[in-house]
């Protein structure tokens, strides 16, 4: 008998939930959610939270920032030391928070094209300009235009890059060296690096991601990653991240930006879920990705089969499957919601399409 359930999930409808917020027989077409239960040690550690019975206001002490810090050690070899890291209610109101506090109205905030959408509602609702280096496609892999990340740093009005590593849609794993090449552009142009590492405890095979608080030498200064069990463990209610910041002013700017706009203070279930996470989820999470592989290969061969005028071009990294259509003005993300026929015996399998542009 399997030690985890990624069979069964749960019926989400009338839970308050986002995703599932749709009118009975339509698909839920909006955001990156996994159905799977997330591991039974976080509900067990939140249980006992709430048998507690008070609910007072509380702050992470060290037993959260030291399972932050085995973690990153365990699953990816590389330690932050605990008085660089910050909680923070999430990755999303963390960059919104650090776009106002480190650059200013007018300001250039650079991204890699086809990326997360929210990425632009956080600079542009705030005042700033989105740059973009477009990821450059050769028909099989993105990667980046080396000539046009450096011209664009060198603009004077570039104050403020934002990094997806791994890269949210496309599923790329960025390699050390192209992290540490980013790190030192940014560095030697002045440019903070805003790092998203939502996704990178989901690299499903191959070489695993580089933290972008691992970079060496002075560019390491100048860097600041955003990391969070929500996409891990499906537990993205708990608003819990943490941000590390190595560079002690830099991270004295982040700490009073997240304090400033009020995304600082855990709720009741923040902590214990986050710990539980962090320090018995290594195990459920070897599950899930041995998971996510078998849905991967069921689904592309699916498309493969079905769908001859799509091509499957997504990476090794996140749950979500990214598509080329033959059209060339046709792009989207499709978000693999796992309730594959193959794998829970129903009638259909549910996809989720979502357009970044």
């Amino acid at each position: 008998m399997d030690k985890f359930d990624f069979v069964n999930a749960p019926d989400r409808s009338n839970t308050d939930s986002v995703k599932w917020h749709v009118k009975k027989g339509d698909l839920p077409m909006s955001i990156a959610d996994m159905d799977f239960k997330t591991a039974p040690e976080i509900i067990a550690a939140m249980k006992r939270k709430v048998d507690l019975g008070v609910f007072g206001y509380e702050w992470p002490e060290d037993d959260y920032f030291k399972a932050v810090a085995d973690w990153y050690e365990k699953e990816h070899g590389h330690r932050p030391q605990q008085e660089w890291l910050i909680f923070t209610t999430g990755v999303v109101p963390a960059i919104s928070a650090i776009v106002r506090r480190v650059s200013h109205i007018g300001d250039n905030v650079l991204v890699q094209a086809p990326v997360y959408n929210v990425f632009y509602n956080s600079i542009e609702n705030n005042g700033r300009h989105v740059l973009s280096n477009d990821l450059q496609f050769d028909g099989e892999n993105y990667a980046i235009n080396w000539d046009d990340l450096e011209q664009k740093l060198a603009l004077p009005l570039t104050t403020l890059m934002i990094f997806c590593n791994p890269h949210n849609p496309i599923g790329k794993v960025w390699t050390q060296e192209e992290v540490q090449k980013v790190a030192e552009l940014c560095y030697q142009h002045h440019v903070i690096l805003l790092s998203d590492e939502i996704h990178g405890d989901l690299v499903r095979k191959g070489p695993d991601y580089t933290p972008t608080f691992s970079v060496n030498g002075p560019a390491r200064e100048n860097v600041i990653s955003l990391v969070s069990p929500s996409k891990t463990f499906n537990v993205a209610a708990l608003h819990a991240a943490t941000a590390i910041v190595p560079n002690s002013n830099l991270r004295a700017m982040v700490n009073r930006g997240l304090n400033s706009d009020e995304v600082a203070e855990p709720n009741l279930l923040a902590i214990p879920g986050t710990i539980a996470a962090y320090e018995h989820g290594h195990d459920w999470l070897e599950a899930l990705i041995k998971q996510l592989n078998v849905n991967f290969t069921y689904a592309e061969e699916f498309i493969n089969k079905n769908l001859p005028q799509v091509k499957v071009v997504t990476g090794a990294a996140t749950y979500l499957i990214w598509l080329e259509s033959f059209k060339k003005t046709t792009m989207v993300i499709i978000i693999v919601v796992f309730y594959c026929l193959k794998i829970l015996s129903v009638s259909k399998i549910f996809i989720v399409f979502f357009n970044p542009y």
